[in-house]
């Protein structure tokens, strides 16, 4: 998203000032066709840009969509640690192949979607990964403070994502995609030498040829300690029907999905927006827009330690979604009238904004990932993870495509679609817990206490409906 505005940028100064050369020398001046909107690096270059521009970022994020349901499965049955290194490896290629570009001056459209779409399918396979790892060493009482704590990551990975490419955008914007690449490989070689998966058990298969035969009669004894490591190791994985079933997988995927959709709506357009409102350069434009993923890492903190409290993560949710509708009516009010404005309503709307998204990324995948309905299995963690992110990824993908197509009539529509979005998603939790509520009362005892109830009230209505007739009538 920063590298927009150097892959289309405004350069009427630059025009301008050769015209002046020329006449300060001079020299018999060459008529040129102008327009401010065609200038930057070629196909970008020309006056459809948005299109083209958005049509980069649906690539991505549909091959990301895809490949996420397809990349829970296939992790749930290899080993994380090979899995989650080899998708860092190929996805630290696969953004240096896009700045590669710059370097080999490759104009091609399809040569950007390309590595977009290859880029986006190998990047599945690291949230179900993690959130697996994670959702393995810590239970579900103390999952949302600890993994609000932990998802933090994803904003401070944006906003070093964002100063690296900031800085060399202007001078050398191939860089802006060749440096983070090669962080992303190291990390992977960082991550098959150092991730531990879970916490070990000393009857583990893994762990038993690291003990000596002492240690291995003295394991033999624990019979409970053996039984752990048969449960972890002997269950199969879930299948993705199966993880469908596993109550509130549906509805919080859908709720994610409109989510997202204002999340990376922010997340790629948001750096043109600031250049346009405040008219600033993409550089100071690309630093001001990490304010935002500031605030999204208080928010997601924040959610996840009310979420804890009050042991309710679908409330959690729904009082940050409330909250977050008129906060991105204020943003595109207040962001007009100054610097200042814009700061404060970019640390409101990205803790709002990505609160929800944060907790249910986290916190709320694990546990649906360890639902007691899966009577111990704990191998539907990545499966269940990966089924609501990639959900999620669905309106991450339309999100960005809509700001594109939305965008040439004002800025103030596209936020009227992100409002329309986050009232989605705020209505998909209390239509689904109104609907589980009374299947609820269908399936129990409850129902026919209430059915009771009603029936005697009317019977009563009646009753007195009947008297008051009767004394109508007398008079």
């Amino acid at each position: 998203s920063i590298v927009k505005g150097e892959l289309h940028k405004q350069c009427a100064s630059q025009v301008e000032l050769d015209s002046y050369k020329e006449y300060a020398a001079q020299i018999q001046p060459v008529k040129k066709p102008f327009n401010a909107s065609q200038c930057g690096w070629e196909p970008f270059d020309k006056s459809n840009y948005k299109q083209l521009l958005g049509a980069l970022d649906y690539s991505f994020l549909c091959a990301y969509a895809v490949g996420m349901y397809l990349s829970g499965l296939i992790g749930e049955r290899l080993p994380i640690r090979y899995y989650l290194t080899g998708g860092m490896l190929a996805s630290g290629l696969f953004t240096a192949m896009f700045g590669l570009g710059y370097f080999y001056n490759v104009h091609n459209l399809w040569f950007y979607i390309m590595a977009q779409i290859a880029n986006g399918l190998v990047q599945t396979t690291g949230w179900p990964s993690v959130v697996t790892c994670i959702g393995n060493w810590f239970g579900k009482g103390r999952r949302g403070l600890i993994m609000g704590v932990w998802n933090s990551h994803t904003s401070v990975g944006n906003i070093l994502g964002s100063l690296i490419a900031a800085y060399w955008v202007s001078t050398c914007w191939g860089l802006s995609f060749v440096v983070p690449g090669v962080i992303v490989a190291v990390m992977g070689v960082v991550c098959f030498l150092f991730l531990i998966e879970r916490e070990c058990f000393p009857g583990d298969p893994e762990v038993q040829h690291l003990l000596t035969d002492s240690e291995k009669s003295s394991v033999s004894l624990s019979s409970s300690t053996v039984a752990t490591g048969e449960g972890r190791h002997g269950t199969s994985a879930i299948s993705f029907l199966g993880a469908l079933r596993i109550p509130g997988v549906v509805e919080f995927s859908l709720c994610l999905l409109f989510a997202k959709l204002v999340s990376y709506t922010f997340l790629f357009w948001l750096p043109l927006y600031i250049t346009n409102v405040e008219h600033l350069d993409a550089k100071r434009a690309g630093d001001l827009s990490t304010l935002f993923d500031v605030g999204g890492i208080f928010g997601g903190i924040l959610a996840g330690l009310i979420s804890d409290r009050l042991e309710k993560r679908a409330s959690t949710c729904g009082m940050m979604l409330l909250l977050a509708a008129p906060t991105l009516y204020m943003f595109s009010a207040v962001s007009k009238m100054g610097l200042e404005a814009t700061v404060v309503m970019l640390l409101i709307s990205g803790a709002l904004v990505n609160g929800p998204y944060a907790l249910i990324t986290t916190a709320v995948s694990a546990d649906l990932g360890t639902h007691k309905s899966l009577k111990g299995n704990s191998r539907a963690l990545s499966t269940v993870t990966a089924i609501i992110d990639g959900t999620g990824s669905v309106g991450a993908a339309l999100g960005p495509l809509l700001a594109g197509l939305i965008s040439p009539s004002g800025w103030n529509n596209v936020f009227y679609m992100l409002m329309v979005a986050d009232a989605c998603a705020l209505l998909v939790i209390l239509v689904c817990a109104g609907f589980r509520i009374w299947y609820f009362m269908l399936q129990s005892e409850a129902w026919e206490v209430t059915i009771f109830f009603l029936d005697k009230v009317l019977v009563v209505f009646l009753l007195q409906l009947l008297i008051k007739m009767k004394k109508c009538h007398i008079s």
